[in-house]
């Protein structure tokens, strides 16, 4: 049996921020065994530290900082930036290694740590599992000589590094003169770079979410909470709205009439337009079983494949990669695009939607609608402690609701990898049944979730 991850999740390490594991303790631990695994070769070593919003930034980032000098490596900080724009300088720096921190879509209380090679490409699980082992042995012989410490450096243009690198994505000889456009960057890591890129191109930029505190990162606002953003460009009478989360590796859209617009479509008029103008490569788009099947419809009614994968982005690009497909992504809004990206990317997704209302001069409403999605219901229930779904009753009421859609949907139940909840997802022809089996299902979840706080 291979060895298991203890700290890595589906999206690196995640926690509350100052408790176990997210401690500044096991940041520390991270930047020594990380660094020592990627200080391969005589070389001057390097690894590239960015970040979100988050108050627990500054207690993390120093700690990883620490640590990479300790075992050897120079460290460049970079300060607030999206995720892909730290995959991005990763390998433009030829950097050994790249590290992001942020939890992502989460509140503000919790933090994470995602680790890209000098690939910009996310770490494999056996690299994460060598990384584990050797925080778990003993590091203190094998750390840097003082003569052989790193240092310390910050980048000052590397937001404009990201600006430009977006900016050259987006299709030469258009512009966005004369489009409003909303976009809420959840006061996150794209709170200075999205708006510049967009008003660069030529358009009346209607920003949201660019006041951050430490605090107020993906509250009330960014793409797991798009009504701000909608209201925003009902009011302000807006062509499109444009939602990022907390560390803009995500995009959820909003045409001009504040209507939500998920990543599914999104995936829908990128596989249409590239494969129109033959950039789309590998005959077909690479998507996660939580893609409804109304795109799986749609691409198949064009000749083209739905490659479907488990849930998180980095499982997408690695079937992108086996399958030789440019376009991948998530119903929840991460988008890969690997002609310009190693890794999801709300904002050249974002670019790449409004080339096609430029080109076609056609109201957003018109142009993302492009095929009508089964009913579909997904829900989460919270839990403390182990994932309820071993419970003999829980499993038994999942074997009732698969039977009563065998046939007409399909059923998906499964624990988050990234925080403790279970996910259940249904979806079928009919509205009705669809809604009672979730409920159903994730009524007995609570249930079984309670008993267990209770005992606890």
């Amino acid at each position: 049996m291979s060895p298991t991850r203890r700290l890595f999740g589906t999206d690196g390490i995640r926690g509350t921020a100052n408790t176990e594991p997210m401690t500044a303790e096991m940041a520390l631990r991270l930047g020594q065994a990380a660094g020592l695994l990627f200080t391969r070769g005589a070389h001057r070593h390097r690894v590239v530290i960015g970040k979100d919003t988050r108050l627990s930034g500054y207690m993390l980032e120093p700690a990883l900082t620490a640590g990479f000098i300790g075992a050897g490596m120079d460290v460049v900080l970079v300060g607030p930036l999206p995720t892909p724009a730290i995959a991005m300088l990763t390998r433009s720096l030829r950097a050994d290694l790249g590290v992001m921190l942020s939890a992502s879509h989460n509140p503000f209380e919790d933090n994470g740590i995602k680790l890209f090679g000098p690939d910009g490409f996310k770490l494999s699980d056996a690299t994460e599992v060598e990384i584990e082992a050797l925080m778990d042995s003993d590091l203190s012989r094998r750390l840097a000589a003082p003569g052989k410490l790193g240092r310390a450096s910050r980048l000052d243009d590397a937001a404009g590094r990201y600006i430009e690198a977006a900016k050259a994505s987006f299709p030469r000889g258009l512009r966005l003169d004369g489009l409003r456009i909303v976009v809420d960057c959840a006061n996150g890591a794209a709170y200075r770079v999205a708006p510049t890129v967009l008003w660069e191109l030529g358009a009346d930029v209607i920003p949201l979410g660019v006041a951050p505190d430490g605090f107020n990162i993906n509250r009330d606002c960014g793409s797991t909470v798009p009504g701000a953003m909608c209201a925003e460009v009902r009011r302000h009478g807006a062509d499109l709205g444009l939602a990022l989360d907390g560390d803009a590796d995500r995009l959820i859209l909003s045409d001009e009439t504040g209507t939500v617009v998920d990543g599914d479509q999104i995936l829908a008029l990128i596989a249409r337009s590239w494969g129109e103008s033959g950039r789309l490569t590998g005959g077909g788009v690479v998507a996660t079983v939580m893609s409804n099947l109304g795109l799986e419809r749609f691409l198949g009614a064009r000749g083209l494949t739905l490659h479907r994968t488990r849930v998180g982005d980095r499982y997408v690009v690695e079937q992108m990669r086996a399958a030789g497909v440019n376009v991948g992504g998530e119903q929840s809004g991460h988008m890969i695009l690997a002609d310009y990206a190693t890794t999801g990317d709300g904002l050249l997704a974002a670019l790449q939607v409004l080339a096609v209302l430029v080109e076609q001069a056609r109201p957003a409403s018109a142009v993302l609608r492009l095929f009508t999605p089964l009913p579909q219901v997904l829900r989460s229930v919270r839990f403390r402690g182990a994932a309820p779904l071993a419970v003999p009753s829980v499993r038994a009421a999942m074997a009732e609701a698969e039977a009563e859609l065998a046939g007409t949907g399909r059923l998906l139940i499964r624990a988050s990898g990234t925080e403790p909840v279970v996910r259940v997802m249904a979806e079928g022809e009919d509205a009705a049944m669809v809604e009672r089996v979730v409920t159903s299902l994730c009524d007995r979840i609570a249930e079984v979730a309670r008993q267990d706080a209770d005992a606890a």
